[in-house]
C-alpha cells in the first residue's frame, strides 16, 4: 500500500484518499437512484397512456379513436391535471372494453411540475437526498481525523464539490407556482363526490323518464288538438241530425 502513495499522492495519505473516493461513490449512487426511479416513473406513465397523444396547444389528449379528452380538474395537493373523455362517447366506443371499465369516460392525468411531482417520486428523491447527505458528511468528518494539511484540504474540497453536485437533487424543495388557469381546482375527494353525484343524477333521470312513460289508470288522456276538434265537429253533426 505504501508504494501506491509514492509520487504526487504521497502527501495526502491513504485515509484522505479513501474517504474522498467513498464520498464520490456515494454521490454517484445518489444520482443513480434518482435517475433509475425517474426512468421507471416515465415508463409507467407511457404504459398508462399508450396510444394517447398529448397536444400542448389544446391542453388535451387525443385517443386512438380520434376523440378528445379535455381538462376536468386540477389537484393542487399532488400537482396533477386530470383529463376525461365524454361518457356518451366512451360508452359507445367499440374498443371501450380494452380502454376503461368506467362508465364516466376514460381518465388520464398529467403532472404539472417536472420530476419529482408525485408522492412516490418524492419518496425516491428523498432516498437520493439522504445518500447525498452521507456523501458530503463522510469526507467532511474524515477531515478532522487527518493530520496532513494536504489531505485535510482534499477532503474539505471534495465535500464542497459533492455538496454542489448534490444541489439538483434538492430542487424539488423549491415551490413551483404554476397553477393552470381556467380549470376548476378540486381535490381527489371532491372529484369522487362529484362523480357520485353525477351517477345519482343519471339514475334519477332514467327512473323519472321511465315513470313518465308508465301512465296510471287514473291519469287523464292527453289531448291532441286535431283529434279533439274532429271529435267535437262529429258530435255537433250527430245532434243536428
Amino acid at each position: 500500500m505504501t508504494g501506491l502513495l509514492d509520487g504526487p499522492l504521497d502527501g495526502f495519505g491513504m485515509t484522505a484518499l479513501l474517504s474522498a473516493g467513498y464520498g464520490l461513490v456515494l454521490l454517484l449512487a445518489a444520482h443513480g437512484i434518482d435517475l433509475l426511479a425517474k426512468r421507471v416513473h416515465v415508463l409507467h406513465d407511457e404504459h398508462q397512456n399508450t396510444g394517447f397523444v398529448y397536444h400542448e396547444d389544446h391542453d388535451a389528449w387525443l385517443c386512438p379513436e380520434d376523440q378528445w379528452l379535455w381538462p376536468q380538474s386540477f389537484d393542487p395537493y399532488n400537482r396533477v391535471m386530470r383529463y376525461r373523455g365524454s361518457p356518451s362517447v366512451c360508452n359507445s366506443c367499440p374498443v371501450k372494453d380494452t380502454c376503461t371499465t368506467s362508465d364516466d369516460g376514460r381518465e388520464l392525468r398529467r403532472m404539472v411540475d417536472s420530476w419529482p411531482a408525485s408522492e412516490s417520486a418524492r419518496f425516491h428523491r428523498g432516498i437520493a437526498c439522504a445518500v447525498s447527505v452521507l456523501a458530503v458528511t463522510w469526507p467532511a468528518a474524515a477531515s478532522f481525523t487527518v493530520e496532513q494539511t494536504p489531505g485535510r484540504l482534499l477532503l474539505l474540497g471534495t465535500a464542497t464539490v459533492i455538496a454542489l453536485a448534490a444541489l439538483p437533487l434538492w430542487s424539488h424543495l423549491r415551490r413551483s407556482p404554476a397553477d393552470p388557469q381556467g380549470v376548476l381546482v378540486k381535490s381527489l375527494d371532491e372529484n369522487l363526490q362529484d362523480r357520485a353525484r353525477s351517477v345519482e343524477a343519471l339514475v334519477r333521470s332514467r327512473t323519472t323518464y321511465a315513470s313518465d312513460r308508465r301512465r296510471s289508470a287514473d291519469s287523464p288522456t292527453p289531448l291532441v288538438l286535431g283529434r279533439t276538434r274532429y271529435a267535437s265537429e262529429r258530435r255537433e253533426a250527430e245532434d243536428d241530425a
